[in-house]
């Protein structure tokens, strides 16, 4: 098993992501032209882009700690020097992992906190787990002008025990981070913690299924990928790979090999936000609607992956440098993993008057990175197939949040997974951002259904049926949701273009895990969360309407981000696009999901649809494995 690293430090591409010594370089140019002094903190420190060949640039989000004032700063990194300082009144920065502990800590130490503790009995507070969570707002006058971390309590039977057997139900803290105080205790009082333990880690298991045979992944020539810095290329495919602290992995400029042409498909392709809304009405569990990208920042959270564990083969990591809120780098080794794997069959057909057979085998390419956001593993893998085929498979499994029962001994809305611990239902609704060059950069979004015709001369057998295409002009127009009945997908097409057959080149949009969050338009998500009321949205491609809920997504007011842009109603026919997926998971818990839960799937699919003339893998040559054998 093979395994190489790009380091976080090589510097090549405008597009690779900044180095460690950019972004301590970044803080510092910053610090230099507007000292905020002592409570200044940096959000993010991040490639600016669009890059600049002729100008290495950084963007820069920094805020102050004593007055809450928040600024973004274009930096200069060719020139040492602060290009545009902009204010952002009102916003509040992300929760830095950095603010995680320090939440818990200033919890631990309040006196009220301890006394309620106390009062069940809890006196070690050594095992006592104060997770952060972002909070929302709910309109309480003492939280106005805040920025607040609420802290949801667990606490272990002893050290290294699953802390999320055990909830502290009805009590929280709530901690001004800014401040560094913790504003108010709230407890309204809860059932026993339930003791019983519900361990999963190595060191607590006894015993171990039997009969469980190796296998191995084996590639004896090595694999099919080439990598140059940040650049990519593997069996006709061409893209370059980014990160950033919000997204996480960024992939860009996804071209395929077309004969002797490189045919653009995707400039830019990455996760744009997630929003977690819990059902349960009572206690703190309202408050419960994270966005892990805008309030946590989904790529500071990625894991360092481990050699035959995450990902199996000949390996390829690459690091991912992100800022400290002190404005250093820090490195995470290995963060994004990049390997193949057999995906079944390509094609395969037998003629059945000759006898002969052909069949090819599929294999995908696999870039992936994996981000724990508390008791949550969320892994994302990008999937590029030998036929054209873009795929987002993301796998979410870790820990369920648990909560203790209701007053009254009921599960309250939620499912009892253990004795005394509930999984209440919740959503996780993702959103990505695809700004799509099909075939180059002017593409306009066709709907496409199947429907079944009228009865009548044209029909005389009831079996007719059409398919409905509907170009989808303007904003508004392209606020669109699936229908099952009538097998909806979308083409990205680019109608400037033809094909040798005469028609337009497009990818469709399959959209395999749509989710409708049935979440009522006041609700916390209802109100900030705008982009899960569709499926799909369309806007014109524009570098400062990046993020779906909002610039800054902490404690965010109602309606920003697509719900406010697509009002304007601009065309999005024939001009550089990008299409906005919403999909994700309804998760009702089950038992079968504690103490850690197996991996579930969700995602969509980008297929060519008339991009290619015919099949474009007749060229893939056949194989057969010299490691299969009869058992």
């Amino acid at each position: 098993m093979d395994t190489v690293v790009t380091p976080a430090h090589a510097t090549t591409h405008p597009l690779d992501p900044l180095a460690p010594g950019e972004i301590a370089a970044a803080s510092h140019i910053v610090r230099a032209a507007h000292d905020l002094g002592a409570g200044m903190r940096f959000e993010t420190i991040v490639l600016h882009e669009p890059a600049d060949p002729a100008d290495r640039r950084a963007f820069v989000s920094t805020y102050d700690i004593a007055t809450g004032d928040l600024f973004e700063a274009t930096v200069s990194l060719t020139h040492s020097a602060v290009t545009a300082w902009v204010p952002r009144p009102g916003a509040k920065p992300r929760i830095a992992p950095d603010e995680f502990l320090l939440a818990e800590k200033l919890a631990k130490q309040d006196p009220h906190f301890v006394a309620a503790l106390a009062k069940r009995g809890i006196t070690d507070l050594s095992l006592v787990c104060a997770d952060p969570w972002s909070c929302g707002v709910f309109g309480h006058p003492d939280e106005e002008g805040r920025r607040l971390i609420q802290c949801i309590v667990w606490v272990r039977n002893r050290p290294l025990d699953n802390l999320y057997a055990h909830p502290v139900e009805g009590l929280t803290a709530l901690v001004d981070i800014n401040r560094g105080e913790v504003l108010r205790v709230d407890d309204i009082g809860g059932p026993p913690v339930p003791k019983g333990e519900s361990n999963y880690a190595e060191l607590f298991q006894k015993t171990w299924r039997k009969g469980l045979k190796p296998i191995e992944v084996v590639q004896p020539e090595g694999a099919s990928f080439t990598v140059d810095g940040y650049g990519v290329e593997w069996c006709g495919w061409k893209f370059r790979i980014g990160f950033t602290p919000r997204e996480g992995l960024v992939l860009y400029d996804l071209q395929i090999r077309d004969g002797e042409a490189m045919r653009p498909i995707i400039k830019r392709a990455a996760l744009a936000e997630m929003v977690v809304p819990y059902g349960q009405p009572t206690g703190v569990h309202p408050r419960k609607n994270a966005f892990d990208c805008g309030e946590y920042g989904i790529g500071v959270l990625a894991n360092s992956l481990t050699l035959g564990c995450d990902c199996l083969g000949t390996i390829h990591y690459f690091d991912a440098a992100v800022n400290r809120i002190d404005g250093t780098a820090q490195i995470i080794p290995n963060a994004i993993c990049m390997h193949e794997e057999d995906a079944g069959i390509l094609w395969k057909h037998t003629d059945f008057r000759s006898e002969m057979t052909d069949v090819r085998r599929n294999r995908r390419l696999v870039v992936s990175f994996i981000a724990t956001v508390g008791n949550y593993e969320y892994a994302f893998y990008w999937n590029l197939y030998l036929d054209g085929t873009i795929e987002l498979d993301i796998k979410l499994t870790g820990i369920i949040n648990t909560a203790g029962l209701m007053a009254d001994g009921s599960v309250g809305r939620g499912t009892l997974v253990a004795p005394g611990v509930v999984g209440h239902i919740h959503q996780h609704v993702f959103n990505v951002r695809l700004d799509m060059a099909v075939d180059g950069p002017n593409n306009t979004v066709t709907e496409v259904d199947t429907v079944a015709d009228e009865p009548g001369p044209e029909n005389p057998w009831f079996n007719a049926l059409s398919i409905v295409e509907t170009p989808l002009l303007t904003e508004k127009t392209a606020r669109r949701r699936t229908d099952a009945n009538a097998m909806r997908f979308w083409k990205i097409v680019n109608r400037e273009r033809r094909t040798a057959l005469g028609q337009h080149p497009a990818y469709r949009l399959v959209a395999t895990s749509a989710l409708r969050t049935p979440a009522h338009p006041r609700s916390q998500v209802g109100q900030r969360a705008g982009f899960v009321t569709h499926d799909m949205w369309v806007t014109p491609t524009r570098a400062d309407e990046r993020w779906p809920a909002g610039d800054y997504v902490n404690q965010s007011t109602p309606g920003q981000g697509l719900p406010a842009w697509t009002e304007q109603d601009r065309p999005v026919a024939d001009t550089a696009i990008t299409v906005w997926h919403s999909f994700g998971h309804n998760h009702i818990p089950r038992p079968e999901d504690f103490p850690v839960q197996p991996a579930v799937h969700c995602g969509f699919i980008l297929q060519p649809y008339g991009f290619f003339d015919r099949n474009p893998t007749l060229d893939i040559p056949p194989a057969k494995s010299a490691h299969s054998c009869c058992a």
